[in-house]
């Protein structure tokens, strides 16, 4: 069986009622017009007619901004080669009944309505294209090299006891006093000095070789005998104890009353927690001024 031929085109009257019946409906006559034509010719003809009419409303419906005026006529154009049609050299109508002649307006309509439907198969690409969303910017990931931890913030330490004692050795206004030893057995072997500030009311005993104590049994108790009080009552300059193992050690003054003129430093064996007034039977070290 052989392919089937090209369909004859269609004349201004068919024409006319096919787009008038996907735009905006037929009368009752003009359906039986159109019911007497060749139906394989109407029939593929109205199908085009439709898709095109829908492609048009699509493209109405999606359309988010115009198009500019020269993409419209170019699309125009294109449409009209789409769908093959010279209006500028119109043939004879064949297999068609002879049916009388459409007024001048319904063929100019139909001209108008069947460019417009014709450009919509093509417009409805077009515009999706025209409004279509660019594409996302792709995200870049700055990735940064990481950064060393700051280092933690140390609380400042203080000074120790030999510190203080170097630092107030270097003040001019410091007085410096040697202890000498006394016959007690406490005192065997040790050696040492003060180091008082009258200003600052600040000073540290050190000691060479005093022997170690046990708190629960004994401390070790300054005294020191002020030249503006009673020799008698010494003012009290805190207990103190030596650590097991240890040889040298500085051990800061505090002085319970305030000392007008130093004169002599003593250290006593006292019983835990001191005494108020010595009897002074265990003087272990005694320096005086010169």
């Amino acid at each position: 069986m052989s392919a089937p031929g090209p369909q004859d085109p269609l004349d201004e009257a068919t024409l006319d009622l096919l787009i008038k019946q996907v735009t905006e409906g037929l009368s009752p006559a003009e359906q039986r017009e159109l019911d007497v034509l060749d139906s394989a010719v109407t029939s593929d003809n109205l199908q085009k007619f439709e898709r095109a009419a829908a492609a048009a409303a699509l493209a109405g419906s999606r359309s988010a901004q115009p198009l500019p005026a020269a993409l419209k006529q170019r699309l125009e154009q294109e449409a009209q080669n789409f769908l093959k049609i010279d209006q500028a050299d119109p043939r004879p109508a064949t297999n068609v009944v002879d049916l009388p002649k459409a007024p001048a307006v319904r063929r100019s309509n139909a001209a108008s309505a069947y460019g417009w439907l014709a450009a919509a198969a093509c417009l409805v690409l077009a515009v999706f294209a025209w409004n279509r969303s660019p594409p996302p910017v792709p995200v870049v990931q700055v990735v940064t090299a990481p950064t060393e931890p700051a280092p933690p913030v140390r609380a400042p330490v203080p000074p120790t006891p030999a510190e203080e004692r170097a630092a107030l050795l270097a003040n001019s206004g410091s007085v410096k006093i040697a202890f000498n030893a006394t016959k007690d057995p406490a005192a065997a072997g040790v050696s040492g000095d003060v180091v008082w500030d009258p200003v600052t009311q600040r000073g540290f005993l050190h000691f060479v070789g005093l022997a170690p104590n046990d708190p629960a049994v004994h401390q070790y108790q300054l005294w020191i005998f002020d030249g503006g009080r009673d020799k008698r009552y010494p003012v009290d300059g805190g207990v103190f104890d030596i650590p097991a193992d240890s040889t040298d050690v500085v051990v800061p003054i505090h002085a319970t009353l305030p000392v007008l003129s130093a004169k002599a430093f003593a250290v006593t064996v006292e019983k835990p927690g001191g005494v108020v007034v010595s009897g002074r039977e265990h003087v272990v070290v005694l320096g005086a001024a010169s």
